[in-house]
Order: structure tokens, then C-alpha cells, then sequence
């Protein structure tokens, strides 16, 4: 796992832009797995500027979302059908027919989790998936004691993360109890992982992250265990990690077929 760490959240989405940057200038026709929250938002502006000035073409990149709540219509304002189309789709001049996300509102929902897990895989594979971190150390909606060999499935939210949802519903009571969510070994699947977070609510979740036992509790750490995961974050969140100087130093000395983010070692 590379940990970086950087002094804003405005640079957090720039070096994470900049790796999945790469994976798209390689291959035009890439498929990104896409997460909602705050935490991607500043990847995917950099991204959006990028293919404003014509750096970028995305019309051709397909793309897979994390997650989707149960229950919602598709058109709903917080669905993340909708969520999606408005900070991801339509910013970077994406095709919305290349841009899957879960079945929350399927009649038959254990089919809609085993019909994505398929159109996974005809895909080829996730190139490269973002991600954020929950408080509580969930990656997707997999909350904690999630297993670490599970797929796309329906889980049941923690009363924490509905919490820290609410915000984004008129009421606390209108936030689904359920949703749809890759699981996490369809995550580590993907060829790399970018991680985000910043600011210091999230800095005890990314240390359990890095740092802490590979656990279930913190189904983060699953991170551990894949073989070319970044993790991108700011001052605040990286605050309690023990071996932030060693973190510092590493990236800083980088050989340069290693660097992604335009800077000289």
C-alpha cells in the first residue's frame, strides 16, 4: 500500500486524479469503478477539468458505482443512479449507457446483485476503482464483520452510517435502511485501488486502515492485501498514523518510472 499524504483536500483530489488519469491515457475504453460521498467529489472535478481542456476523452471509459440504497426510485435526488449521472456522467462527458450502478429498485434483488457481478466481469475487470472510507472503517457499504470473500449483495446500513448519511435527506427517517453493495472481494478484484479521505473524522479510520490488524471490523484494511492500492490524504486524516514521517519520505524519493503526479523527485 502507498500512503500519501498532502496538506489539502484540494490535493488529495489532485494526486488521486492523477492516477486514475493515467489508467485512461492508457486505455480509452478503461473501466473505473466510481464511489458517491464527499470524499471522491475532489477527484472527479480535477477530472472534469481535465477533460474540459481536452487532456482527457472519458466518452469511451466505462464505469461501475460501488453502491446504490435500496428502495429509491432510480430518479430519486439522492439515488445514486442520480448522484452519479450529476458529479460523474455529465462533468467528465461520459456515455450514460457505459455507466452501470446497482438495482436498487429490482423486484428481484438477489438476481439484480448476481446480474452486476456478471456485467463485471463481460467488462473485463475494474482498471482502477476509487474509494472512500467510512468513520467507522467501511469501504463501499460494507460495513463492519463484512467478509472479506463477499460480492455484490444487499446489506443492511449501520445506524452510524445512516447518521452521517442523513444529511443529504430532508430527515433522518428517509434514509433506506438497505442498499445494494460490491462486495469486498469484488473490490479487490480491481487491477488498482485509489483511496481518499480527508479531514481529521475520518483519521482513526484511515490508521485502522494502514496500520491495524487485517480485520473485518475495519473492512478497510482489507486494502492490505491488494497488490497496488493507493491510499491519497490530507494533514487532518493522516494525523494519527504512526509511520507518517516514513509515509512522507517514501513518496518523496519515488524513482521517477514510479511517479504519476507531474512532480520531480
Amino acid at each position: 500500500m502507498q500512503v500519501v499524504i498532502v496538506p489539502t483536500p484540494e490535493e488529495v483530489g489532485r494526486i488521486a486524479a492523477a492516477k486514475v488519469a493515467m489508467a485512461v491515457s492508457a486505455r480509452p475504453d478503461a473501466v473505473l469503478g466510481v464511489a458517491t460521498g464527499s470524499s471522491p467529489l475532489a477527484i472527479y472535478r480535477e477530472l472534469a477539468r481535465r477533460a474540459e481542456t481536452g487532456e482527457l476523452d472519458f466518452s469511451s471509459v466505462r464505469a461501475f458505482a460501488l453502491d446504490e440504497y435500496v428502495g429509491l426510485p432510480l430518479d430519486h435526488p439522492q439515488s445514486y443512479h442520480s448522484v452519479i449521472r450529476q458529479e460523474v456522467v455529465e462533468p467528465l462527458g461520459m456515455r450514460p449507457a457505459l455507466v452501470h450502478v446497482p438495482d436498487g429498485a429490482a423486484a428481484d434483488l438477489p438476481r439484480a446483485c448476481e446480474d452486476y457481478e456478471r456485467a463485471i466481469r463481460d467488462a473485463g475487470g475494474v482498471d482502477v476503482q476509487i474509494l472512500g472510507i467510512g468513520a467507522n472503517g467501511h469501504i463501499g457499504f460494507n460495513e463492519p464483520t463484512s467478509s472479506f470473500a463477499s460480492r455484490t449483495r444487499i446489506k443492511t446500513l449501520a445506524p452510524t452510517t445512516r447518521a452521517d448519511n442523513a444529511r443529504f435527506f430532508e430527515s433522518p427517517d428517509d434514509v433506506p435502511t438497505h442498499c445494494l453493495t460490491q462486495g469486498l472481494a469484488t473490490i479487490l478484484d480491481a487491477r488498482q485501488l485509489v483511496l481518499v479521505a480527508q479531514g481529521e473524522a475520518k483519521a482513526e479510520a484511515v490508521a485502522r486502515m494502514v496500520e491495524g490488524p487485517v480485520s473485518s471490523m475495519c473492512p478497510g484494511s482489507a486494502l492490505q492485501l491488494h497488490p497496488d492500492a493507493t491510499v491519497v490524504v490530507d494533514e487532518a486524516a493522516a494525523s494519527r498514523l504512526e509511520l507518517a514521517d516514513y509515509y512522507r519520505y517514501t513518496y518523496d524519493h519515488l524513482p521517477d518510472w514510479q511517479r504519476y503526479d507531474g512532480r520531480d523527485g
